[in-house]
């Protein structure tokens, strides 16, 4: 009698309710957070999410040969966060940058192992640096602003207006690839939806929390954070299909890792950051 072994598989139903019951968790603790944290607080909060996001960027990119390397760069990766978040002037800000990358590519020098390899390797120590950290800071950056728990609200709001609608437009109406070798599902009829989606929800914004927004802020921002958020996610599904994974962690069930969902997010805040200093301001 032959042994049999059932392997469980994941169904897209189970996914889909993972998904519901995660965000059913999450999303009020985030709000929560939003609404009640210091700044001092929410900022640590951004620091611990540029390390796990940074974890899952090294384990996806870097080989295993570089476990050292990799606890480094995340470690360096932080102090840079945290440099960019309270330094106030431009020496210390490029500083805060220039220090870290001096550090990471001493160690190559002195740990390079395999010569053909240790360019890639150091290549994407620094590259992690530039992608995670010095994007994702901008959230703390945002929320230290005047309207700052109100800019954060608005990124969040406008990123899922326009994925969610453009996942249903891309869906319905969806027949021409946006770009195929990097990301196969969606559409350019998805893409415009999300663009309209951006708008929406920045007008939402504006009527329930943001009334100090004129009907121009409405459309470039929400048409601004709509297409950099598509854009942060297709970056990161380029990294993804380079590395040879599907998902960046299974740290949040149903979605994945934290960097699949801060993909969108770190394209959108620096963008948004900008504008609410030099337009709004």
């Amino acid at each position: 009698m032959h042994n049999c072994v059932i392997k469980k598989t994941t169904t897209g139903r189970d996914v889909i309710k993972q998904r519901i019951i995660t965000a059913l968790i999450a999303l009020p603790l985030l709000i929560l957070c939003i609404l009640y944290s210091s700044q001092g607080l929410f900022a640590a909060l951004i620091f611990i999410a540029s390390a796990l996001a940074l974890h899952e960027f090294y384990r996806m990119a870097l080989p295993e040969t570089r476990r050292l390397e990799a606890s480094l760069s995340v470690a360096v990766g932080v102090l840079c966060c945290v440099g960019l978040v309270y330094t106030f002037n431009t020496p210390f800000h490029l500083l805060s940058m220039v220090l870290p990358c001096l550090f990471l590519t001493l160690v190559y020098l002195f740990r390079f192992q395999d010569m053909q390899s240790v360019s890639r390797d150091l290549a994407v120590s620094l590259l992690g640096l530039m992608y995670i950290p010095l994007l994702l800071s901008h959230a703390a950056l945002m929320r230290a602003l005047p309207a700052g728990r109100d800019w954060i609200f608005l990124v969040l709001l406008v990123v899922m207006a326009s994925d969610t609608l453009a996942y249903f437009v891309g869906r319905k109406f969806g027949r021409h690839r946006l770009y195929e070798a990097v990301s196969p599902k969606k559409t350019i009829e998805g893409s415009l939806g999300g663009l309209v989606g951006g708008v929406v929800g920045a007008m939402i914004c504006k009527f329930w929390f943001f009334a100090e927004l004129s009907g121009v802020d409405v459309l470039f921002v929400g048409i601004g954070v709509g297409a950099f958020s598509q854009l942060g996610d297709l970056v990161e599904s380029l990294l993804k299909r380079s590395f040879g994974v599907k998902d960046s962690g299974a740290l949040i069930p149903g979605h994945g890792g934290i960097l699949d969902r801060l993909d969108s997010l770190l394209f959108a805040f620096p963008v948004t950051y900008y504008y609410a200093v030099w337009v709004i301001a």
